[in-house]
């Protein structure tokens, strides 16, 4: 099975904010990706910035059912020094 990208600036642009937004592609795309046995690549090209929020709502779910298997099945790119940092601080709660 090829990987499934979503490239986040098509659904929210250069800021993504919209935790319903968010929780709408968990539930409809990355779930149901990884439940199928599927790799998930959440580009994040074009996303300058992010709410806690937004990515909270995007992954803690898979990484609290996952724990550390998630990091095989999510993949970050492209991800600015802001990002990367709400990402990792999203991801070290989820697992804790």
């Amino acid at each position: 099975m090829n990987p499934l990208t979503i490239r986040i600036s098509d659904l929210t642009g250069n800021f993504a904010e919209n935790k319903d937004k968010a929780k709408d592609l968990r539930e409809q795309k990355v779930m149901p990706t990884i439940a199928k046995g599927g790799h998930v690549i959440l580009d994040f090209a074009d996303v300058d910035s992010t709410t806690q929020s937004f990515i909270h709502a995007l992954i803690s779910k898979v990484f609290q059912d996952k724990r550390e298997k998630a990091f095989t099945l999510i993949e970050f790119k492209n991800c600015s020094g802001p990002v990367k940092s709400l990402v990792s601080t999203v991801v070290n709660y989820s697992l804790a």
